[in-house]
This record gives structure tokens, C-alpha cells and sequence, in this order.
């Protein structure tokens, strides 16, 4: 056999096909970057306005009137487009501007959309207008660090994922200093607006920028971006602007194809439940869209362990006369509970595998966690206004931190008022998990919140499942179901008679596919002794292998493998849906600028419907804006969405929960929705809530 001369390596990095294989552009990055999305019928027009839309009401707090008088009366203004304006307001359309645009917060799949989407409608009204990338965030504003888009660094990330054209940051905009380097920042750059592109805090910002910088005539337009899907805005009378914010459908596709993936090995392999917890510190919607693109066997909703009622502990209180308060909220305790049940439920059919979806904030819908983190959070924010140092700084490990806690326990029973934390939260605090004690202390975010991502709350969760499932395979409860037709193939192999060992060894052996050994059956010892007492063997007698092997297979192995989703979908490339929805954002965006709008956030109505129906809107802010507790003290912010669990999209998944658990015989009720795909007709045009939503 002739020896294949080897090639020089400098040669083979020169050869053509090398270089094409190994360059950083392929096939998928090119067609993306070519592809232009459609634009909602009133871009079609050459020119745009805005109509104020007096059907929606918002109930406006007086502190959002009182700290936002310039912005608070603005109204929902719909964009409608229009061919023949007159020439003053074709000249005013079309002047030359400066508009700066700032990432703020966590990347989200579209977000270079939204700089596509403005840039091109600026350029289209005026050639000479320039649009500025704020570098690493509102950091970008404060220290004037800013790149001037081209048409070269905006065609390099079209429909592509991710921040990287400019970064982003999480600083905030919210002090004088930082306000005044803002206006300077401004000022030399000669911007006629700043668009703020991010979250619940970004649109904050944005609102209290608009107002700052109303009289300097700079126009400050939000854009709502966060893959929690916690961004989603009604009036007063439930009447939906915003049914998501951009990047949701993205991240929970990506989340889909792999826990769908976890699905097809847990039905393929038959030995591991996956644990997957997936993104959402304050609402599920990543979860319930996650359940409904994969079915998974149980997906737990934060929102309904919060509406949760034990109706067996309220029965009992009411036929004693009492109430009992601990029934109304789920525990942690009654929630391993829950999942145990389904646990041993499909173990008894012989499926002793599966999968679990958890929401990364489930534990702030657990009453008893909810009150250690609002508790914990009050002494931590009130230690650091009364001392110089940080409470994370002074105490550093976790022996100081409770060192302090049970100083505070004591002087609880010293001193009546103080209730803040006393001897039974200092004994509960105590009982807890070490690891899960130092998650709850750990340093809140740079907005006063609770870092649920950085709990393993699936560790909190499982190992109360882990050890109660114990207790319940000790009781002979946990038993895995064990197949008729194959114990008895398994006994004729050894020429035994299944129908005389079955009734001894099974509870349920006379009319059941799966046979389950009696509860009182829980080693090989009590298996022989049962045997014995029936006289089916002699007491010198060994148990027959078969029997031997089939009560093995009968003893449960919870093995668990755990996966976390989150980063890995925020930088996922964006669905069809979000190229479309974040184009015409930034299209939404310049019309709103070049319509003198400030204080707006930009949205499109009718999400949940066919594209032909979409209607891109500006909704007000400073409206939407309540009080809320961060840091410790009350402070203005835009209102977080939860599920709504009257939805029809949580009705739904409700209703499936038993499907999708399979706790039966047969095949699980698994879904594939597989990978994103930005080519083809087969990839859905909307998250699966919007449109069960919309029916």
C-alpha cells in the first residue's frame, strides 16, 4: 500500500478549502447577515407620524407625578404611515440628527436588529445623519465612549446575536454627577436623542433621562429588551401593549432544543431524571414556554406554587374551627413532595427516569424563603446606611454573618419592637443547609436584588426530594414497576411457575400490566422470609436467581444529572420572530425621534397575531412607573410581569401536567421542537404562549 506523502502545514492553512472550512464566516452567518426582515405595513410608506390613542388608561401613582411632571401626561401614540405629508413636515422628518443608542443589561438575542432597524430609517430620511453606539452601556453616556455606526459594522451583525457591536454594561444613570457627565456627553456629540435599550431598570433610567434632559430638547426613547419575557405592558384595563419584550422567544428555543434533546436520552438511556433549571429570577414565562415547546414530565410555574392551597389542611382546620395559615402557600417541604409523588408514580410503570424543569426564581414563590429573603434584605441594607463599611465586607465568612444574625435573635428578646429577625427565624435559619444558608446571605445585585442565579435551587429542591424519596423507598413505597409479560418469561427460563410466586411477591399481580412487590417486600431478607412463610421454598432453601434478579430490578437508583439554561440562550442567534419584531422596533424607534416623541418606550402591538397585524406603538413610561422596594427603601420602577396563571397558555399546562407526566404504561408524551432555524417553513413565527394567549 503506497505511503501518502504528508503535506507542509503552511500549505495546508494556504489551501482554499482550509481557509473555507476554518474561517469565522460560514454559510448560516452569511445568509442571516444578507437577509433584510419585513417591515409592518406603515413602513411601507415613505413617511410616518403619530396619532395619540386616548383608549388606553393607565392608574399613575403620585410619587411617578410627582418626580416625572414633564413626561407623565404623554400618551400612547400609534405610528401611522403616510405618503404625501406637507414640506414643512417632510423638512422636519428629514432634518440631519445625532442619535445616540446604549445597550443596557444582559444581552438578548435582536439587539442588533434594533441598530439595524433604526439606522436604516435614519439614513433613509437623511443621508447625512449619524448614528452613535454607546460602548459597554450607560458607561458608554457617562464617559463619552462612543464608535459612530457605518454601514460596515452594522451589515457585520444583521439578524446576528448578541451585544457585540458595542457591549453592554449595568451601570446606571442615576446620580447628579452621573447625570451632568451625561448631558456633557451630549452636548459634544450634539445628540438630538439617546435611545436606552434593555430591561425593567433600563426603562427606569430612560424614563428619568427623559425627564432630566427635556428642557436641553434631547429625546430619550426605551426599547424593552430582557429573555425573562418579564417586560410586558396593559393598562388599567388589561388591554395589551407589549405581550413580550424581545430576545424571550430566542432564549427559550434554545432552552427548548436542548431540554428537548434531555427528553429523547432520558426516554433512551432510562436511568437519569435531567434537572434543568432555566432563567427567570422573578417570573416562570421562560418555564411555561419551555413546557409547552418539549412537554417535559414536570415543569414547576413559581406563580401557582404561590396561589397554591393545601385543601386537605384547610378541611382539618375547618373541623377543629380554626384556620390554618400555613395551608395557603406551598412550603419547600410539601413541594419535594409533589415531585416525589410523580417521581414514584412513573417508577411504578417502569419509568424510573424523566425530566424537570425549574424556573431559576421558584424559591421567591415560597413563603417561608420569601420571608428569610425580605428579612435578610432589610438587615443587610440597614446595616450598610448605619456603618462605613459593606455588610459583605465586614463579615465575610459565613460564621460572622450568623455570628451577627443571633446578636440580633437576642436582642429580640431583650427589646419587644424590635421584630426584624428574631429567636425562631434565628432556629429555622439554622436548620438549613450550610450551602443554601450562604446563598441566602449572599450580596444582593447592583439593583438591591436577591441573586437567585447564583442559589442552586435545584440542589435545594432535589436533595429535599433525594431524601424523602428514601424515606419512601425504605417504607417500600418507591418500588420501579416491573413488566408481567417479562417476569413471567423471566421465570419460565428457570422452568419456575409465575402464577405461584406472583400473588407472594406482587400487590397487585391479578390485573395489573406493571407488577409492583408488596410494600412489605424491601430486601432480600424479607423477600425470603415471604417466600418461606408461604411455603413456596424450604427455609435451607436459596431464593431462585430469576426471582432474585427480578425483585433487583425492582429496586429503585435515583440518579440525577442537573443542567442550568441561561447564558448559552441569551447568546443564541435570534428566531425569525425576534429578527422581525427587533427590525421593527428600530424602525419604531426613529419614527418615534422624528416625531419629537421623548419618554416613550417603543413596542409593537398584536405580537400574538400574524405579522400582517402587527402595529408599532410608543407607549408612555413615566404612567407604568410604581413603587417598589430596592435596596431597602422605596424607589420608582417599571413593574416586573409574572404569569398570569388565569392565562390560557398556564390553563393549558395545567391541564396537560398529567399527560405530559406519563405516569402511565406506554410511550411519554414528549415534543421535539428542535433547533432554531432561520431558513425554511417550518420554524413557528411566535412563542407557543402568544398564541395559545390569542385564542
Amino acid at each position: 500500500m503506497p505511503v501518502k506523502k504528508s503535506v507542509s502545514i503552511e500549505k495546508l492553512l494556504d489551501n482554499a478549502k482550509v481557509k473555507g472550512v476554518t474561517d469565522n464566516i460560514n454559510r448560516e452567518v452569511i445568509e442571516r447577515r444578507e437577509s433584510i426582515p419585513p417591515k409592518c405595513g406603515v413602513f411601507l410608506k415613505d413617511y410616518t407620524m403619530l396619532n395619540e390613542d386616548l383608549d388606553y388608561n393607565f392608574d399613575i401613582g403620585k410619587e411617578a407625578t410627582k418626580s416625572l411632571p414633564k413626561i407623565i401626561k404623554n400618551k400612547v401614540q400609534k405610528v401611522i404611515g403616510i405618503d404625501s405629508p406637507d414640506e414643512s413636515f417632510k423638512k422636519e422628518y428629514c432634518k440631519r440628527r445625532n442619535i445616540g443608542l446604549v445597550f443596557s443589561g444582559g444581552p438578548a438575542p435582536g439587539g442588533h436588529n434594533v441598530i439595524a432597524g433604526l439606522y436604516d430609517a435614519a439614513k433613509k430620511a437623511n443621508q447625512n445623519s449619524k448614528i452613535y453606539g454607546f460602548l459597554l452601556g450607560p458607561d458608554g453616556i457617562i464617559e463619552n465612549e462612543a464608535v459612530e455606526l457605518t454601514d460596515d459594522i452594522v451589515d457585520t451583525y444583521r439578524n446576528l446575536g448578541g451585544f457585540g457591536m458595542i457591549k453592554t454594561g449595568r451601570t446606571k444613570i442615576d446620580t447628579d454627577e452621573k447625570m451632568a457627565l451625561s448631558r456633557e456627553t451630549c452636548k459634544q456629540l450634539e445628540l438630538d436623542a439617546i435611545v436606552i435599550v434593555g430591561g425593567d431598570d433600563s426603562n427606569t433610567n430612560a424614563a428619568f433621562l427623559a425627564q432630566e434632559m427635556f428642557e436641553d430638547g434631547i429625546q430619550v426613547i426605551g426599547v424593552p429588551k430582557t429573555i425573562d419575557g418579564d417586560i410586558q405592558v396593559r393598562d388599567a384595563d388589561g388591554q395589551v401593549l407589549c405581550a413580550i419584550s424581545f430576545g424571550f422567544h430566542t432564549a427559550a428555543r434554545s432552552f427548548a432544543n436542548s431540554i428537548g434533546n434531555l427528553c429523547t436520552d432520558s426516554g433512551s438511556d432510562v436511568k437519569y431524571w435531567h434537572i434543568c433549571k432555566v432563567m427567570g429570577r422573578v417570573a416562570s414565562h421562560l418555564a411555561l414556554e419551555v413546557a409547552l415547546q418539549t412537554h417535559a414530565n414536570i415543569t414547576l410555574i413559581g406563580e401557582d406554587l404561590a396561589d397554591y392551597k393545601d385543601k386537605e389542611r384547610i378541611k382539618r382546620a375547618e373541623k377543629e374551627n380554626t384556620v390554618d395559615y400555613t395551608a395557603y402557600g406551598m412550603t419547600l417541604r410539601h413541594l419535594s413532595r409533589l415531585i416525589c409523588n410523580g417521581i414514584v408514580r412513573r417508577a411504578a410503570v417502569g419509568k424510573n427516569h424523566g425530566v424537570i424543569v425549574i424556573p431559576e426564581g421558584v424559591l421567591e414563590f415560597i413563603n417561608e424563603i420569601q420571608v428569610f429573603i425580605i428579612k435578610l434584605s432589610t438587615i443587610i441594607a440597614e446595616y450598610n446606611r448605619s456603618h462605613d463599611t459593606n455588610f459583605h465586607s465586614h463579615f465575610p465568612l459565613r460564621k460572622d454573618k450568623l455570628n451577627y444574625l443571633r446578636g440580633l435573635a437576642r436582642r429580640s428578646r431583650e427589646d419587644e419592637s424590635f421584630t426584624v429577625w428574631n429567636t425562631r427565624d434565628d432556629d429555622l435559619f439554622n436548620v438549613i443547609p450550610a450551602f443554601f444558608q450562604e446563598g441566602l446571605l449572599t450580596e444582593r445585585d447592583s439593583h438591591g436584588n436577591f441573586q437567585f442565579s447564583q442559589v442552586e435551587t435545584d440542589k435545594i429542591i432535589m436533595g429535599l426530594v433525594k431524601d424523602y424519596l428514601n424515606i419512601l423507598k425504605e417504607k417500600g413505597v418507591y418500588k420501579i414497576g416491573i413488566k408481567k409479560s417479562y417476569y413471567k418469561k423471566a421465570l419460565q427460563k428457570e422452568e419456575l411457575d409465575p402464577d405461584s410466586f406472583g400473588p407472594v411477591i406482587f400487590k397487585n399481580y391479578i390485573d395489573a400490566d406493571f407488577l409492583l412487590v408488596k410494600p412489605s417486600i424491601v430486601s432480600i431478607k424479607t423477600l425470603k422470609k415471604a417466600l418461606v412463610r408461604e411455603c413456596i421454598i424450604d427455609k435451607d432453601e436459596k431464593i431462585p436467581v430469576s426471582i432474585e434478579n427480578i425483585y433487583k430490578k425492582s429496586v429503585p437508583n435515583f440518579k440525577t444529572q442537573t443542567h442550568f439554561y441561561g447564558y448559552d440562550g441569551r447568546g443564541n442567534d435570534p428566531t425569525r420572530f425576534d429578527c422581525n419584531y427587533t427590525y421593527n422596533l428600530g424602525l419604531t424607534v426613529f419614527s418615534l425621534i422624528a416625531n419629537k416623541a421623548t419618554g416613550q418606550m417603543a413596542a409593537i402591538k398584536n405580537l400574538d397575531l400574524d405579522f400582517s397585524k402587527w402595529e408599532p406603538v410608543g407607549i408612555p413610561i413615566a404612567p407604568l412607573m410604581h413603587l417598589e422596594e430596592r435596596k431597602g427603601k422605596l424607589a420608582l420602577v417599571l413593574e416586573k410581569s409574572i404569569v398570569d396563571i388565569n392565562s390560557n397558555s398556564f390553563r393549558i399546562v395545567k391541564a396537560l401536567r398529567e399527560k405530559w407526566l406519563a405516569a402511565e404504561p406506554g410511550e411519554d408524551n414528549y415534543r421535539r421542537p428542535g433547533p432554531i432555524r432561520f431558513t425554511g417553513k417550518s420554524e413557528e413565527d411566535r412563542p407557543i404562549t402568544l398564541e395559545l394567549n390569542a385564542i
